[in-house]
């Protein structure tokens, strides 16, 4: 892939996202959103025209995964495009579980031309080698029209099937309570899976709309053999920019109806919420710390807080430099998955979690992730994501919360239930 093409010094975040609608539509793209709401997280990406995929299956073992990803990413020019599922966890982990593969560990491709968008400078690029496709790329960006408004979808509560319902949530967080107190855990990320019929739902149009609606820095949309998977997550997991490291884990969270000061800081003084998000801190310092140089793993900005889809997220930032010799796929794999979805210590909350949980997480709570080669990648943790299945028309969502010692149960389902809130009741939040 040759130097980047300037298509436009000035196009504008709603003009891209209008580009980025025709381009799903009209050739199946697969598309990353940043947000102009949020600075730090303003370029999005738009993937045309797969030219290669990699697909990790769960026969695979952990030991290969490194050497086939990197083999497929850092082959050649030009951005990758993909998910991790939550499962190729178990692998590189050595956590057994005795659940149906319902998803592949992994799901990358290159394309045969990529749009970068960098919502800061309104700037649009192409990436691409062949001269006459830039041209018919190009010469498609005319035709991209405004997204229709259209009424996004809700679902009855009757509707819905729970792999753990109320009670059955509540008990499990009554069941974690136990075993953070025989010592097996300190903090546990449970979660349960929201299934309904989504006949009628356009998941292209449902994507776009979201993204209007409740904008978030870390939004994707990324189709794997029938399925198509839709992100609006808000949380990064690990950006690397020349070797430079951030995470920014979440945990902490506080809905509101209206915006004040008083409850940001009811958020940052919450004992619970306090702990759960120093614990996963920890976690992540030592998780980034074995791929980065001494001495440069640094938190700062600890218990900031962030609005999104009218809840209040509380997050820190985690800093490090990639040591000699060390790229951000093994920054990836050996942080993998992020802590604050999992719970700690990692390896026995994951295993606490395949017990508790009857289903599996597939692309929630794995990553989404774009490689540009070994120093420089962006990786979401995919929460707030659903699987839409264009086959059979169901619709996959999951919805969870961090488990600590002084955590109730009935406030953990209520938690859980306002995080799924703009996917099951968009008019609500």
């Amino acid at each position: 892939m040759n130097s980047p093409s300037i298509i436009s010094d000035s196009c504008s975040f709603e003009r891209f996202r209008e580009i980025a609608f025709h381009f799903v539509r009209e050739h199946e793209a697969d598309v990353l959103l940043g947000s102009p709401n949020f600075p730090d997280s303003c370029m999005s990406y738009l993937g045309i025209e797969p030219q290669g995929e990699l697909v990790l299956q769960s026969d695979i073992s952990g030991a290969d995964v490194s050497a086939k990803m990197k083999a497929f990413c850092f082959a050649g020019d030009g951005p990758v495009i993909g998910y991790l599922s939550y499962e190729l966890g178990h692998k590189l982990r050595g956590v057994g579980s005795n659940k149906d593969a319902e998803f592949p560990l992994l799901h990358l491709k290159k394309y045969r031309a990529v749009l970068v968008h960098d919502g800061g400078k309104s700037s649009l690029k192409s990436l691409c080698t062949n001269e006459a496709y830039r041209l018919v790329i190009e010469g498609s960006i005319q035709k991209a029209e405004a997204i229709p408004d259209v009424k996004l979808p809700s679902f009855a509560e009757g509707d819905i099937c729970m792999s753990l319902d109320k009670q059955g949530y509540e008990d499990g967080v009554s069941r974690t309570l136990e075993y953070i107190r025989d010592g097996l855990t300190y903090q546990l990320n449970l979660t349960t899976r929201l299934t309904m019929d989504g006949g009628k739902v356009d998941p292209v149009l449902w994507f776009f709309g979201l993204h209007k609606r409740y904008p978030a820095p870390y939004y994707a949309l990324f189709s794997s053999g029938g399925k198509v998977i839709v992100s609006t997550s808000p949380e990064l997991f690990l950006r690397v920019e020349q070797g430079r490291v951030l995470s920014e884990p979440i945990k902490g969270t506080l809905r509101f109806d209206e915006y004040s000061e008083e409850q940001v800081y009811s958020l940052q003084n919450s004992i619970k919420e306090d702990s759960e998000l120093s614990m996963i801190v920890d976690l992540i310092r030592n998780d980034i710390s074995a791929d980065c140089s001494y001495g440069s793993v640094v938190v700062e900005d600890h218990k900031s807080v962030f609005a999104v889809d009218n809840l209040l997220q509380m997050f820190s930032r985690v800093r490090g430099e990639l040591a000699e010799g060390r790229d951000c796929i093994d920054l990836l794999l050996n942080a993998f998955p992020g802590g604050s979805i999992t719970g700690c210590p990692k390896k026995s909350s994951m295993e606490l979690i395949d017990r508790l949980e009857p289903h599996v997480r597939g692309p929630y709570c794995g990553s989404i992730v774009l490689i540009h080669g070994p120093q420089d990648m962006v990786s979401s943790i995919p929460i707030r994501t659903a699987v839409y299945d264009r086959e059979t028309t169901k619709l996959d969502y999951w919805a969870g919360s961090g488990i600590v010692i002084d955590s109730d149960p009935e406030a953990e389902y209520k938690e859980t239930i306002a995080k799924a809130g703009k996917i099951l009741d968009p008019e609500s939040v």
